[in-house]
């Protein structure tokens, strides 16, 4: 039996601040595609506006091996997403993998990647099962993944690992921006594509130093919100609106209520009441997410369809001064 054909594979590494590992990664990356005998692939390096000397070592990498090696460079750090967009845009391959260029993925995973893909799977996504991290990471990302997986209905560990495989179709059909890369699964589950995990190894941190503060958590979870909306009540805002509205309003009757056989059997006075007040707001509160729900509703079936705007850039060639 003839075996089957190897797929074209495109490797999209994007690097902010990561000269000291980026010679090291490139090498791993073409020991691991020979040992598997891989020969259709391109290795992308995208340039996040980096400050130190990251880019003089791209130039360099593509310099060595031209045929197999390209880069995009921006002018200015726009996000992680920003460049996994342009990296999508500009890729060849049937195949593409993520991975970041800190030399915390290992390479030497990407044959695995490729059996789990060969198993009906859209997307794998990397699971870094153990760790190797201060707990100032782990701990913030663990409430992370929970509150991903409880809001989307999604089951993966972790949504925050940038090691992972898709098929070509689907970086076709998913946008990203601001810091929508940490939710590809969701987008893309939300698309109807089956998602898929894999264990992956983890390494410590050698060279530089994180590029992610306190403050990605406070980020993270309003872009889950927003995800989440976007993805599961787009087409029914009534039900979320919908839903707040009559929790709210039926808190509120229920406080009335009780108020009222207070005043009316009890003959307790309720004017001055906090209570009373609350409960007013309450109802006033519901009936107004009901209507904003309706309205929504009437907008999203009458208006014009939305049109889902493509983020396009280009894939320049490569030269010192090339600039997004």
């Amino acid at each position: 039996m003839p075996s089957a054909p190897q797929p074209s594979i495109s490797i999209l590494i994007p690097v902010y601040n990561e000269a000291a590992t980026l010679a090291t990664l490139h090498q791993r990356i073409l020991s691991t595609l020979q040992a598997a005998d891989l020969t259709d692939y391109e290795i992308c390096f995208i340039d996040d506006g980096s400050t130190d000397q990251s880019w003089e070592a791209i130039a360099q990498l593509t310099e060595q091996e031209p045929a197999h090696t390209s880069a995009i460079r921006f002018r200015r750090n726009f996000g992680k997403a920003d460049a996994l967009q342009a990296g999508f845009n500009s890729a060849k391959g049937d195949i593409i993998f993520t991975m970041d260029a800190d030399l915390q993925d290992d390479p030497k995973e990407i044959p695995a990647f490729l059996e789990k893909l060969n198993e009906g799977y859209d997307l794998v996504s990397g699971w870094k099962e153990v760790r190797h991290d201060p707990l100032s990471k782990t701990l913030p990302s663990k409430i992370f993944n929970s509150l991903a997986r409880a809001l989307s209905g999604v089951q993966l560990h972790d949504f925050n690992c940038g090691f992972k495989a898709y098929k070509k179709e689907v970086t076709e059909n998913i946008s990203l921006f601001g810091e929508l890369h940490r939710f590809i699964p969701i987008l893309a589950h939300a698309e109807g594509y089956k998602i898929g995990e894999l264990s992956v190894e983890h390494h410590p941190r050698e060279h530089g130093v994180s590029k992610y503060g306190g403050k990605r958590f406070v980020k993270g979870f309003l872009d889950l919100l927003t995800v989440t909306f976007t993805t599961r009540y787009l087409r029914r805002p009534a039900h979320i609106f919908g839903a707040a509205g009559i929790t709210s309003g039926t808190c509120g009757f229920i406080v009335l209520v009780w108020l009222s056989f207070s005043k009316l059997i009890l003959g307790n006075p309720i004017g001055t009441r906090p209570l009373f007040f609350l409960g007013i707001l309450l109802v006033l509160l519901g009936v107004q997410l009901l209507s904003l729900g309706l309205i929504a509703e009437m907008i999203l079936r009458n208006g014009p369809k939305a049109s889902t705007h493509k983020q396009i850039q280009t894939n320049l060639p490569l030269k010192p001064n090339t600039t997004k």
